[in-house]
């Protein structure tokens, strides 16, 4: 069995449409609704993000995701052993999305299954992938976080429709006899369910409740700030490191506010921090792999620095990951 599991190759994809604050805002004019760039940008720092057509799916854009990095690694799709999706947009009830990519990447036999951590489920999903390599003899894995938020929005609701935007990004995630990934930190907390959540379900063949995103922003920015700096404090611990090891801070890409929070009270300076969320919005479990791949492929994360990647989600779900590049 392998000691380790280290990324080898990072991807990933967001739809060709792009909407600004000012497309949101005119579109949202529409239904006797107001907001405005400087409104938005205010508040969480987003200026734009991407809608996936209708007929796009998550695997599609996880398909994608999961090309660009399977390239970046050398690798093909034969490789791969392991098939991990992160997404709370799934294709269809079952079966699971990651059976649906691995289809659309022409192979078969492998394990393929979805892990619904929300916003935190890139993070839940890694720390699986590592596990399984390092237990049950997995090589190559591919691990994707894929979203097409878009479709849960409710667009009556200005304070969470414009947050979020779809997108997919992919790792692949191979055995090591070099340490990659150092430790992770995974938690959730069900009480907090009604703070941000999509209540409505299918029965019978009709929609029960509101199948529309709900939240309590204010209740889950005091959360985030507290559990994202304990998480990552934890991962550190357990990884024998302290915080002058982190080259790179790499959050789910939710507010600019949370996510310089958590920096300033890891001590790092906000040079340090990955930013993405003004281009891409809250993509959900897809926010980490994109913002990952974008610092590796610009040059800004190399090979050898120390890397925190750390979520928090509906469930409420949280959890960190450290890593060596």
């Amino acid at each position: 069995m392998a000691k380790y599991s280290r990324i080898t190759g990072t991807g990933s994809f967001l739809p060709p449409r792009r909407v600004t604050n000012d497309d949101l805002a005119r579109e949202l004019a529409q239904r006797g609704i107001e907001t405005s760039d400087q409104w938005i940008v205010e508040r969480t720092g987003i200026r734009a993000r991407h809608f996936a057509a209708a007929d796009v799916s998550s695997s599609d854009l996880g398909f994608e995701a999961a090309r660009h990095a399977l390239e970046a690694a050398g690798k093909t799709a034969q490789d791969v052993d392991l098939i991990i999706v992160a997404t709370s947009t799934p294709d269809m009830v079952f079966p699971s999305t990651a059976a649906i990519l691995q289809n659309k990447l022409g192979i078969a036999g492998c394990a393929a299954f979805d892990v619904q951590a929300v916003c935190s489920g890139f993070v839940y999903a890694l720390t699986v992938a590592d596990a399984m390599i390092r237990a049950n003899g997995v090589k190559c894995a591919l691990v994707v976080g894929a979203e097409v938020f878009s479709r849960i929005l409710d667009f009556n609701d200005r304070t969470t429709c414009v947050l979020f935007g779809d997108g997919a990004g992919a790792v692949v995630l191979e055995a090591s006899e070099t340490p990659g990934i150092l430790a992770s930190d995974l938690h959730a907390d069900g009480k907090h369910v009604g703070i941000l959540c999509v209540p409505g379900h299918v029965s019978g063949g009709e929609v029960l409740g509101k199948p529309l995103l709900h939240m309590d922003g204010q209740a889950v920015f005091k959360l985030a700030v507290r559990v994202l700096e304990e998480a990552a404090r934890a991962t550190l611990q357990k990884a024998g490191r302290t915080d002058a090891d982190i080259d790179w801070l790499i959050p789910h890409q939710a507010n600019i506010r949370i996510m310089e929070g958590t920096a300033k009270k890891l001590k790092l300076p906000l040079e340090k921090l990955v930013v993405t969320v003004h281009e891409h919005g809250n993509t959900s479990a897809a926010s980490i792999p994109l913002a990952l791949d974008e610092a590796v492929r610009s040059g800004k994360v190399k090979p050898g620095e120390t890397v925190m990647l750390e979520g928090v989600g509906g469930g409420f779900t949280w959890g960190a990951v450290l890593l060596d590049m």
